[in-house]
């Protein structure tokens, strides 16, 4: 018991409440018009819940799989990560078929064919055989179902980040922020098909975000802070996030501050360093989330709060990510439907958001007490207390032979 008690003691607590924190705010975000997309982190900064969850993704991967990775790259560390990115794309898939049936659903039984004109639908009708190549070969994503091919191609990229990292940080940072720079510079991208562009989550660009994290969680792997507490950082940081909430509410700023970042544009300075591009992922979208990153991982406070007992559901969902995220991807394209067949008002808004979160709380809890993990564990706590309670007669039988 006494090493199971220390397994669970040196888990960051923070991780688990701040990812289920994004999972929790990206349901909300994913039902565009109800009320309560109002209250989460994009309206208070340039960056929203996706950063958040890219970035704590990182941190969660280095602490995983780094141990892997130590001695250098092998198959036993790779396979794990290209196998979660292989698990990935099957949950796209469902998800993505999901929300194709539910779209379908709306159209046939409701006349919601206005849902056909948004999110990517619209060759579904014009073009159905590429619409389908699209989905299977992930060259045509569905607004809202578009996030776990970007993730897959991290985890694909990951065992080399990963290493890189442990071999020298800097370099993986210069690195990162290279390839960051060439994707914005050239507008390189993965392509889309049959649709012209290239994905919404630019991996070249997101891959950033996801360094970032793996930087974070090896440094935490040693026993240490990525960036040590400076009060001057402190101070920079929590100003940024400030003036970035005052910025985003105030239509003064948005005017006056906007076209001082198109002059900037017009001047020659890259979109993706003076703009809010979310798909090259633009500087002050970074700038927000390595802010509120450095905030919220200062020491005191924080830990005490994310430790709080009835914070526990929201870092039960934390601890199963990916099927509360697949779920609450399914429940939002529903609410979307919903919405636009009934757009209701405070009432509705809450019935779908707390309904489909209670929904996911329940996954969560039965995959916690009784998913695959919740077996290994009961199974290694009955293995101890049988080898306890064998122990003590061996010396007695080791006598009993002797006598014989």
């Amino acid at each position: 018991m006494r090493d199971i008690t220390v397994l669970k003691s040196v888990r960051d607590l923070r991780i688990d409440l701040f990812r289920g924190l994004a999972l929790v705010m990206i349901f909300a975000d994913h039902i565009p018009g109800n009320f309560y997309e109002h209250l989460t982190t994009r309206n208070l900064g340039f960056s929203d819940a996706a950063e958040g969850f890219v970035f704590m993704s990182g941190i969660a991967a280095a602490l995983a799989y780094g141990p892997a990775l130590a001695r250098g790259l092998n198959w036993e560390g790779t396979s794990r990560l290209w196998g979660r990115a292989w698990l990935l794309y099957l949950v796209h898939m469902m998800t993505a078929i999901w929300a194709i049936a539910i779209v379908s659903a709306a159209v046939q039984f409701w006349g919601a064919d206005v849902m056909l004109t948004k999110n990517a639908f619209k060759s579904f009708t014009t073009d159905p055989f590429g619409f389908l190549i699209g989905i299977a070969s992930l060259g045509h994503q569905l607004g809202y179902v578009n996030i776990l091919p970007m993730y897959m191609v991290l985890l694909l990229m990951a065992p080399g980040l990963i290493r890189l990292g442990q071999r020298a940080p800097m370099g993986l940072l210069a690195t990162s922020v290279g390839l960051w720079a060439v994707a914005g510079l050239l507008r390189l991208n993965l392509p889309n098909y049959p649709m012209p562009g290239g994905w919404f989550f630019n991996p070249f660009a997101w891959q950033l975000v996801f360094s970032l994290g793996l930087l974070t969680g090896l440094a935490l792997r040693q026993g240490h802070r990525l960036v040590a507490v400076r009060g001057w950082l402190v101070a920079l940081a929590a100003g940024w996030l400030v003036l970035t909430a005052v910025w985003v509410n105030s239509n003064w700023m948005l005017a006056n501050f906007g076209h001082g970042t198109w002059q900037l544009r017009q001047w020659g300075v890259p979109f993706f360093v003076a703009g809010f591009d979310k798909t090259f992922e633009s500087l002050p979208r970074l700038l927000h989330l390595l802010s509120l990153a450095y905030i919220l991982s200062l020491p005191g406070i924080i830990p005490r709060i994310a430790a709080a007992r009835v914070l526990e559901p929201i870092r039960m969902l934390g601890r199963h990510s990916l099927p509360v995220f697949a779920t609450g991807t399914v429940l939002a394209i529903a609410g979307q439907a919903v919405k636009t067949v009934h757009p209701g008002g405070f009432v509705q808004d809450s019935a779908l958001i707390f309904g489909g979160l209670a929904l996911q709380f329940v996954l969560a809890y039965l995959r916690d007490r009784y998913g695959p993990k919740a077996r290994r564990s009961a199974k290694k706590l009955a293995e101890a207390h049988h080898a306890a309670s064998v122990a003590p007669a061996a010396p007695t039988q080791m006598l009993i032979r002797a006598a014989e």
